[in-house]
């Protein structure tokens, strides 16, 4: 039976990497130093990740922690950061970028998508700050990045599962709408439930004391994800037969 929902588990480490893969998900996020949101991978851990991981790797592209409006210094720090990532032979891209009344930076994000292609692109959590999600959501569109990674504007995807859910709606299948923020096998089937998103990201982060430096027990944690998002899964499977 075809698989209705997608997990997405956030990784900083080559240890993780792996037991993301062996717990069951269907994609990793790779990036590093978590602490402060995620910025560019080393070349290195890159390397390292995609010759012992068979996952999709998506890796993120953003030069520093804090805000996302980036100088022109910055802007082209990312567009060589991309080039490196790429070359690497990931399977996505990761990134996000502001103007200064924290809209959607549609022409440098656009310019990036470009330099990504024909990879996907994730326009990340920088979503969240938006003023105006529905308006920056056929903004992010517009620029042609392939999905969008956001917990509703609220501290956790359960919070904001309303807002997700009119996202969802309102995208249709012109770009997928990727929850995340603050998902852990206690939440992930009423995240599911309520927003009807069919992607799913998560760090384990409001589960595991981080750094997450056990791999048994992130391990244990994704498959937790994954048994979870099965039986939702099923549950639609069977709703839809009743129809």
């Amino acid at each position: 039976m075809t698989k209705l929902l997608l997990l997405e588990i956030c990784v900083e480490t080559l240890a993780t990497a792996q037991a993301a893969e062996r717990g069951g998900a269907d994609r990793i996020e790779l990036c590093e130093n978590l602490a402060v949101g995620g910025v560019t991978p080393s070349v290195d851990v890159l390397r390292a990740v995609r010759s012992a991981v068979r996952l999709p790797i998506f890796a993120m592209v953003r030069p520093r922690g804090g805000d996302f409006v980036y100088s022109e210094a910055e802007f082209a720090q990312m567009a060589r950061d991309l080039a490196c990532v790429k070359a690497c032979g990931v399977d996505g891209l990761v990134f996000g970028l502001l103007d200064a009344d924290r809209r959607v930076d549609v022409e440098r994000a656009k310019q990036l998508v470009e330099l990504a292609s024909p990879l996907p692109v994730t326009f990340h959590r920088a979503f969240d700050e938006v003023p105006d999600p529905l308006a920056a959501m056929e903004d992010v569109a517009a620029s042609g990045c392939a999905r969008i990674l956001t917990s509703g504007g609220k501290p956790s995807a359960e919070e904001g599962s309303l807002a997700i859910s009119d996202l969802v709606k309102r995208a249709g299948d012109r770009i997928e709408i990727l929850a995340g923020g603050g998902i852990n096998a206690a939440n992930i089937e009423r995240v599911a439930r309520r927003t009807s998103a069919r992607e799913f990201h998560s760090g384990l982060s409001s589960t595991l004391p981080y750094p997450q430096t056990n791999a048994e027990a992130f391990e244990a944690e994704v498959q937790k994800l994954v048994e979870e998002l099965k039986r939702e899964s099923s549950a639609n499977s069977g709703a839809a037969r009743l129809r």
